[in-house]
């Protein structure tokens, strides 16, 4: 997201109207519009690693699965 001093006079009256259409100012606007781009870029990295191995069977687990085994085993 650019900063509101690298914007053209033609984006920052853009933004300015768009802001005004939601209730809010320019500058509470800008920030918004920043927070949900990070929360975007960071969802679409999470998306993209791989996923955890699975985990190990707990101690519960393991028992029940002894205990239904047959007795011969």
């Amino acid at each position: 997201m650019k900063t509101p001093k690298t914007m053209s006079e033609g984006q920052r009256a853009y933004e300015a109207k768009r802001a005004a259409k939601a209730g809010m100012n320019l500058d509470k606007w800008l920030t918004m519009k920043q927070r949900e781009q990070e929360a975007e870029e960071k969802a679409r990295l999470k998306a993209a690693e791989p996923p955890k191995p699975p985990k190990p069977p707990g101690f519960f687990k393991r028992l029940i699965e002894r205990a239904q085994r047959p007795l011969g085993s």
